[in-house]
């Protein structure tokens, strides 16, 4: 029997329980990915020391961000299913978690700028956060990265979302007859799904991070992604590196960002999963 798409308020109130769970769990390690990213080095950033540092902004933008995601994911999902547009269904899949991931990024890129600024060691709470970046860059300094979040952001979910959803119908065809997984299950599958997507799209990660933190380790801003990236290149390149330094550059936090993206997979498909189950008793 196949899943039934769950309504508006359940995937608002489930991926926001998900969101909220996921990010508290595993802040510790978004911080070490963060650090180890700084033009300022893992150390000067602050190193193992604070690793909750900037938990608050998290806290506070978490649960809406993914919030929004799974309610457009879902709702696109329930109009372009396949039998209703033809398309096909990795299509259903890629174009719904492209279009979840734009609209929940208007929520998530200025907590995601707050956060790492405060992860950092550049501010010490939430209120100075945004004081500064505005009074600095105006409200688009709270924007910063946006651009390349989203381009993070989008190939990042055509490949997990494809996968995570080929990976519950392969167990539910196969080991389930038919029946849909059980939340341990979608965990399972969101856990590889993301790990694989996470490893892929480290040096956008990378990108993203720089862009938010604003400038260099000379304090020279950063103007573009391409600028960024042209600046990544020569600093890799630095010392007769060459291109294994641009690609250890490019790769830098990949470890504790597949890492976090794996465990949090399982902890947010989980999540997601059995808050829909539960709160599906309430809300319809």
């Amino acid at each position: 029997m196949p899943e039934s798409s769950p309504s508006f308020a359940l995937s608002l109130c489930s991926g926001g329980v998900a969101g909220l769970t996921v990010d508290i769990a595993l802040y510790p390690l978004d911080t070490i990915k963060t650090r180890l990213q700084s033009a300022q080095g893992f150390l000067k950033s602050g190193g193992f020391r604070g690793v909750y540092k900037g938990l608050s902004a998290a806290a506070v933008g978490s649960a809406p961000g993914a919030a929004l995601f799974f309610c457009s994911y879902e709702t696109c999902k329930s109009v372009l299913r396949p039998e209703a547009s033809k398309l096909p269904a990795p299509v259903v899949h890629m174009t719904s978690a492209c279009i979840g991931e734009v609209v929940a990024c208007m929520v998530r890129v200025p907590t995601e700028v707050v956060k790492q600024r405060m992860q950092t060691g550049m501010h010490s709470s939430i209120g100075a956060t945004i004081t500064s970046t505005i009074e600095r860059e105006g409200i688009k300094g709270l924007y910063s990265g946006f651009g390349i979040t989203i381009l993070r952001e989008i190939p990042f979910s055509l490949i997990q979302f494809p996968l995570y959803e080929h990976l519950k119908q392969r167990i539910s065809m196969h080991f389930k007859n038919g029946s849909p997984c059980a939340s341990h299950e979608s965990a399972m599958c969101g856990s590889f799904a993301g790990g694989v997507a996470a490893a892929l799209t480290t040096p956008l990660d990378v990108l993203k991070t720089r862009l938010m933190l604003g400038a260099d380790k000379q304090g020279v801003p950063y103007k573009s992604a391409s600028d960024t990236l042209a600046r990544l290149v020569v600093e890799g390149s630095a010392d007769g590196a060459g291109s294994k330094g641009v690609a250890r550059l490019l790769f830098s936090g990949v470890q504790p960002r597949v890492m976090w993206i794996s465990i949090g997979g399982f902890v947010f498909f989980g999540a997601y999963e059995q808050a829909k189950k539960t709160l599906g008793f309430f809300i319809r």
